[in-house]
């Protein structure tokens, strides 16, 4: 599939972004994309020196909280390759489905690569997914230390959503809908690869994990 233009939407970020509008309901598919805000010359100048490529996430430099209390940047994935989605740890459908779908991936990838692969969660139910929480989801789930579970503040989570094209947005009932979209990031920590949906692509998705990882 197409990738998105990184460099345009962490401009767009940096500079004041906001997502709004609708959101996709968990059970579909959505590639809906932040709408644009007004530029400022000394945000986008100031990621003229960001020590990342031009396409890498990585520029963003908000800081997240693992499932362990630690301080966590982005940057720190920095030279592996990295399967990441956004997701709410009380979803009862649609996130257990993706989980599940990064686990099939880690099973199709070679050994020597599945040691180096990271498998990142970032919550966008700031409220509800403390560290604690993650950490009782890493239970749950029986995630191994290759799994990286991270929660942020409200900002730097809508944030990294822009950059990655995720759309979300909380209901009445506390519940999200939300884009399904499952991002497969180089080692520079530029996108390659989005699967889109909860069904299927997990051939493709795993093929390029393993050339991404060349």
């Amino acid at each position: 599939m197409k990738t998105k233009s990184i460099p345009v939407l962490a401009a767009l970020v940096c500079c004041g972004i906001l997502l709004a509008g609708d959101a996709a309901h968990p059970s579909r598919a959505s590639t809906l994309l932040p709408e644009k805000a007004a530029t400022k010359d000394a945000c986008c100048e100031a990621m003229a020196g960001a020590p990342f490529s031009k396409d890498s996430i990585y520029q963003l430099d908000g800081k997240f909280t693992d499932d362990s209390g630690r301080t966590f940047t982005l940057g720190e994935l920095h030279g592996r390759p990295v399967v990441l989605d956004l997701f709410f740890a009380s979803c009862g459908y649609a996130c257990p489905l993706t989980v599940s779908d990064m686990e099939a991936i880690a099973a199709k990838l070679p050994a020597e690569l599945r040691a180096r692969a990271v498998f990142v969660l970032v919550s966008f139910d700031s409220a509800r997914d403390t560290p604690a929480a993650l950490a009782a989801y890493r239970t749950q789930r029986a995630l191994d230390s290759s799994w990286i579970l991270l929660h942020g503040s409200d900002d730097v989570v809508r944030e990294l959503a822009a950059l990655v094209g995720v759309k979300y947005k909380q209901e009445a009932d506390g519940a999200f809908s939300h884009s399904n979209l499952l991002t497969i990031l180089n080692p520079a920590g530029e996108i390659v690869h989005q699967r889109t949906g909860l069904k299927g692509g997990l051939d493709e998705a795993t093929a390029a994990l393993v050339t991404a990882a060349r």
